[in-house]
Order: C-alpha cells, then structure tokens, then sequence
C-alpha cells in the first residue's frame, strides 16, 4: 500500500478493509519518513505493533 492511500484511510471515518497478514486490521497512523503504519488486529485491539505499508493490503 502506498503512502498516500494508507493515510487516506486512516484519516476517514469510514472502516476500510485493510489487511495485514490475511489479518483484518485498523490504522492508527501513517509514518511518512519510514514508510509503516501504527496498527492492531481487528479482533486484539490491546495489541498494536508498527508495520512497513508494503506489509498492508485493501480489500474490496
């Protein structure tokens, strides 16, 4: 995912249907200079980790 789309998504109010892994996920923030996002799995909101956006795909 690039960067540009992952900051849309995470700046919309509405739910995208990111996954990481096969893992559906929400994103926190986007990391311009490093290219990752701050996200948590849908299901273990408690468990947030930093991601590079290659990492990261939307689904339709």
């Amino acid at each position: 995912m690039n960067v540009q789309r992952a900051q849309e998504i995470a700046s919309s109010p509405v739910m995208a249907n990111v996954l990481c892994d096969g893992t559906p996920v929400y994103i926190q923030h986007v990391n311009e200079q490093s290219e990752t996002a701050r996200i948590y799995a849908l299901n273990n909101p408690e468990e947030e980790r930093e991601v590079p956006l290659y990492s990261l795909s939307e689904q339709d």
